[in-house]
């Protein structure tokens, strides 16, 4: 209705959404069949259109692209190419379920993309419409969109713009990137700074394994493992030291060994592993420091992945270690290695750390019918420290009877919205 009486389309709907190019196209549409004049969409009623589309203005005209009649949208088609603010509905006509439509729009969408040939910035031109090509490329019929903007980026004669690997809609930047990938359009360290540097899961993941392909055997590449390593994303980093092991020099993963994610030290074990090197025996070197201030916790927890129960020894000297981080693995090394105790771990679930009492209260979780329902009881308390009756709370639950009734009370009855909120999520389980 506001475009019928004339308002801008800027004004009207987010020209930079394509979802709203979509949502308008059927819109335009949508019939009031309960009403007089049933069949046709209200603003027809109040603003119909002619039936040659040529001297309308660009609210109207963008009507027209979407009406529901086949040749009012086929002839608007053809004179669109004028009309550089409405060509995302020309993208969204070339899959029209109407083979002329279709066909029109597909023929003056291939000749604006390769409109460079009069002096046009076709590449510039297909680029801007990308995120509408790659939303309705999902349609039966949309596979020409995606191949036309496939061949523009692959040719090697038409420079990339600039801000295309930068593309605000993320769809347009992982497309960008996997073409890039395939074409050779990134170098080596390019790909391996974008790993290291993009804030997009996928794109990270695909820059990242592109960049590990690249890197040549039997000798060094700082230009791509030095950035790979010191990323803040764990895929980066494995990828960097597994790179390590082709480049020669697996002694620098030992330094992963005890790197924070789980994945960066599996790679590192088995890079130094290859290399002969003993993962095991350096995690319980390190691990027997009890009193070590600066022992890092991924040592701790790198000792139960990999090694045997007879490495707990160590693990429970470190649940007194001044590191809330050290404790709260070394809870998780004993876990994992199947050794919990509950009279011996009991007392963390009271630790000052939430980290530590989460760790605890999952390790003593199996054997809960262990703990007194009184004692835990004492932890529901509206003295204790939130993530102590949190937990406390969980494990309530687990051990049922009386323990259960009184935390359901909590659920009801608390005044610390979070304590409650988890007493009822827990309730629910």
């Amino acid at each position: 209705m506001r475009l019928a009486r004339g308002e801008d389309v800027e004004g009207v709907l987010d020209g930079g959404d394509p979802r709203a190019w979509l949502a308008l196209d059927a819109g335009v549409r949508r019939a009031t069949w309960w009403r007089a004049g049933a069949g046709r969409a209200e603003w027809e009623r109040v603003a119909p259109l002619p039936g040659d589309p040529a001297g309308l203005d660009a609210s109207r005209y963008a009507l027209a692209l979407c009406h529901r009649d086949g040749r009012v949208r086929e002839a608007a088609v053809r004179g669109v190419a004028g009309r550089p603010a409405l060509l995302p509905l020309l993208v969204v006509r070339a899959t029209d379920w109407v083979a002329p439509v279709r066909q029109a729009a597909r023929q003056v969408l291939r000749e604006l993309v390769h409109g460079d040939a009069a002096g046009g910035d076709g590449l510039g031109a297909v680029v801007g419409l990308a995120p509408v090509i790659l939303l309705v490329g999902r349609r039966e019929r949309g596979h020409f969109g995606v191949a036309l903007l496939d061949e523009a980026l692959r040719d090697p004669s038409r420079p990339w713009p600039p801000s295309l690997p930068a593309h605000a809609d993320p769809a347009v930047r992982r497309h960008a990137h996997r073409v890039a990938v395939e074409t050779g359009r990134l170098s080596p360290a390019e790909l391996a700074r974008t790993a290291a540097r993009d804030a997009d899961t996928v794109v990270r993941s695909l820059c990242a394994e592109a960049a590990l392909a690249a890197v040549p055997e039997g000798r060094p590449c700082e230009e791509v493992v030095g950035p790979l390593l010191g990323a803040r994303s764990p895929q980066a980093r494995s990828a960097g030291v597994t790179a390590l092991r082709r480049t020669g020099e697996p002694e620098r993963a030992v330094a992963f060994l005890a790197d924070r994610s789980a994945l960066v030290r599996a790679c590192a074990r088995y890079v130094v592993r290859q290399a002969g090197g003993d993962p095991p025996a350096w995690y319980r070197e390190r691990c027997a420091r009890a009193g070590d201030p600066l022992l890092p916790p991924g040592a701790v927890i790198g000792l139960a992945e990999c090694g045997e129960r007879a490495d707990a020894g160590p693990l429970w000297a470190l649940l007194g270690h001044p590191s809330a981080a050290v404790r709260a693995r070394a809870v998780a090394g004993l876990r994992l290695l199947d050794v919990a105790d509950v009279g011996r771990l009991h007392p963390l679930l009271d630790d000052p750390a939430p980290a530590v009492v989460r760790e605890t209260a999952l390790a003593v979780e199996p054997s809960v019918h262990l703990l007194s329902e009184e004692w835990l009881g004492e932890r529901l308390d509206a003295g204790r420290p939130r993530h102590v009756r949190v937990a406390a709370l969980r494990l309530s639950f687990r051990r049922g009877g009386s323990a259960r009734a009184r935390a359901l009370r909590v659920a009801r009855e608390d005044a610390d919205p979070v304590v409650r909120a988890r007493a009822a999520r827990e309730a629910a389980r």
